[in-house]
């Protein structure tokens, strides 16, 4: 578990589809992480490091290629892309976020490691 702010992110461990990542974050009150800022990405980071697995966050691309939303369909105003990312022009709609706690553009057919935030 790792606070950070007024959000609290916990892991399973366990990599998964991103709808039953949705549906397990769901059943404890939460929903998959979403930084908004360096320190809840960093928090984030933690589980992918002590785990070694990448993560899906809760972001997802909006019906204008390269607009990335969070579940609120506001526009994520915190970002850290790879470089030359998003790259996908609307054919990857999911993010992951690397181990290095950068991020990919992704088509969300993968199983990735649950990371939640309440």
């Amino acid at each position: 578990m790792q606070v950070v702010g007024n959000k609290i992110i916990v892991s399973s461990g366990k990599d998964e589809k991103i709808e039953t990542t949705h549906a397990i974050c769901q059943a404890i009150g939460g929903r998959i992480a979403a930084p908004k800022n360096e320190a809840e990405n960093n928090a984030i980071m933690f589980f992918l490091k002590k785990y070694n697995q990448y993560a899906y966050l809760g972001l997802k691309e909006g019906p204008l290629p390269g607009i990335f939303l969070y579940s609120n369909r506001f526009p994520a105003m915190f970002t850290r892309w790879k470089k030359n990312e998003p790259n996908g022009k609307g054919q990857e709609k999911c993010v992951e976020m690397y181990t290095d706690g950068q991020w990919n553009d992704k088509s969300c057919n993968q199983k990735r490691l649950t990371v939640c935030e309440l």
